[in-house]
């Protein structure tokens, strides 16, 4: 059973969940988000579902899957992300890379790093290990889930039956994504080095 046909199964059982299925399968991490989103854009153009409950649930269930991960990092530590990481697709090279990442960039990695596919994820469970604050956690995990969904909402209204080929159309937008996250982190850096050097 390939990729569309577990997503099928699923979006069936969900789709009468309306918003709340987009959510709910968001949470569950079993599917690729860009997929959940696509199919959550085909249900708003055929009317299934509103664009705004759908936003919702698309926020609320993207902060969700990364709030689980935080949680993972913060109360399990390192050996429960090493132990049950697998089971959510998560190997040891990805939490490495992802670590290196926070470490080298900080906080402000939690946006750029939701754009870049091998530590989209993992980037969660460093903030959790570090005891990122909740609040700051979730705002920039917002953030970045924002663009990501529109994205994805507005190529599955596009592209509507073949939603499950998303990824083939999102190649032509990723690049301006990748451009997107690197200049926050820029910013972000400079504003960082700017206020540490004022309060020296």
């Amino acid at each position: 059973m390939n990729v569309h046909d577990i997503a099928l199964t699923i979006f069936q059982g969900l789709s009468n969940l309306g918003a709340w299925g987009i959510a709910l399968a968001l949470m569950i991490e079993i599917i690729p988000s860009e997929i959940v989103l696509a199919y959550g854009g085909y249900l708003i153009a055929s009317g299934v579902v509103g664009f705004i409950p759908a936003f919702l649930a698309a926020l609320f269930g993207g902060v969700m899957s990364q709030l689980f991960l935080y949680w993972l990092g913060r109360y399990g530590g390192r050996p429960a992300v090493l132990k049950y990481g697998k089971y959510i697709f998560i190997r040891p090279h990805h939490l490495d890379v992802a670590e290196r990442w926070f470490v080298r960039y900080g906080p402000g990695v939690i946006f750029s790093a939701r754009f870049v596919p091998v530590v989209r994820h993992a980037i969660s469970i460093p903030a959790g290990l570090a005891r990122m604050p909740h609040s700051t956690f979730i705002l920039y995990t917002a953030l970045a889930i924002i663009p990501w969904s529109l994205l994805f909402f507005f190529l599955g209204f596009t592209i509507r039956e073949n939603w499950a080929d998303v990824q083939k159309y999102a190649s032509v937008y990723m690049p301006y994504l990748l451009i997107v996250a690197v200049v926050a982190l820029g910013i972000y850096l400079w504003v960082v080095k700017k206020r540490d050097a004022g309060n020296r």
